[in-house]
């Protein structure tokens, strides 16, 4: 079909090291049964000596062999992330690199856990522009990196990990892009936020850190946000698509707790087997949720020719938005 835009490859990658509920019962005053029942999560990976790069250059390589591409034959890269090895370079920069890729555009989208979604976005436009262009968009998130575990509300939340789609206009792509909606409402921002090192809280010379540095959120109020806003958007885009519930083959929420899951479900009144999740096993890795979520799927055969794939994201910000895939 003229102008549409594909997903030529799809790829995920976690550190090998696991952080198991157990393990934070030793340092944290939590219990295995306290994080369960609030989140469904049992364990976590935990990156080890890995930057944001490294995990994003796994994912990849793994979506450029699933795509069969090389990676000079790459046109844009898009790194979604708001843990990036450092501020300059870019993450997408220091991907470049690691790939031994040069000149080609590469940039960072900050929109935390939304991050992919919105990566996505930016690479379907520049599809819809350039005819032959092959967009690397990868997700990857040391979230640990920004997680305070003296903190026990919040450090029993997050994980890392990545996730990779490459884009471009070949039509033998592995899915289409049906449509994507993205939102935002800074007015919320201050309900979920890592201030430090900012220039509204810049770090002094010689001064310790402090907990700005660190995710800091009012867990009820994002909850309460994040159900209402991820529903509505998901509304929103099958009734844009003249499509209902029924016709989606699998749901791929942000993997941030097994209770906002559940609550979206039930709002959009998904059958459960439709839903695919895996936070039990990962936590939170922010903005390589939906992509980690989406290649695991698809690589456990979740995911068969023809289905239609709903995805929806919600983040700091606040950011949210939801994206449909023709496979």
């Amino acid at each position: 079909m003229k102008n549409e835009v594909y997903v030529l490859g799809l790829g995920h990658y976690v550190p090998e090291k696991v952080l198991t509920n157990q393990e934070l019962e030793k340092r944290v005053e939590t219990s295995d049964e306290w994080i369960t029942t609030r989140t469904g999560i049992k364990e976590r990976r935990i990156a080890d000596g890995q930057t944001c790069s490294d995990l994003a250059l796994e994912a990849s390589k793994i979506a450029l062999a699933q795509a069969q591409l090389d990676s000079h034959e790459l046109t844009h890269i898009i790194v979604a992330t708001f843990t990036p090895d450092s501020y300059i370079p870019s993450a997408a920069a220091t991907l470049q690199a690691k790939l031994g890729v040069s000149n080609i555009p590469c940039m960072d989208v900050s929109a935390a856990c939304t991050g992919f979604l919105y990566g996505l976005e930016v690479a379907r436009c520049i599809c819809k522009t350039y005819a032959e262009a092959k967009v690397l968009v990868v997700a990857s998130e040391i979230v640990t990196s920004r997680t305070n575990f003296a903190d026990r509300r919040t450090c029993v939340l997050f994980g890392d990990g990545a996730g990779a789609v490459i884009l471009g206009s070949n039509q033998t792509g592995r899915a289409r892009v049906v449509d994507i909606l993205l939102h935002a409402n800074g007015k919320l921002g201050d309900l979920l936020t890592v201030t430090g090192g900012g220039s509204s809280h810049p770090p002094q010379l010689g001064e310790p850190i402090d907990e700005n540095y660190f995710v800091q959120m009012q867990g009820q109020e994002v909850f309460k946000y994040a159900v209402r806003y991820m529903a509505n958007v998901c509304k929103d885009i099958l009734v844009k698509n003249n499509l209902s519930s029924e016709q989606i083959d699998l749901f791929v929420p942000h993997q941030a707790n097994v209770r906002i899951i559940d609550a979206l479900r039930k709002k959009l009144e998904l059958d459960p087997e439709k839903v695919f999740v895996n936070v039990q096993n990962y936590g939170n890795t922010s903005a390589a949720s939906v992509p980690l979520a989406l290649s695991e799927a698809y690589a456990e055969g979740k995911i068969k020719s023809g289905d239609k794939v709903l995805m929806v994201a919600f983040g700091g910000g606040f950011t949210w938005g939801s994206s449909i895939l023709q496979f």
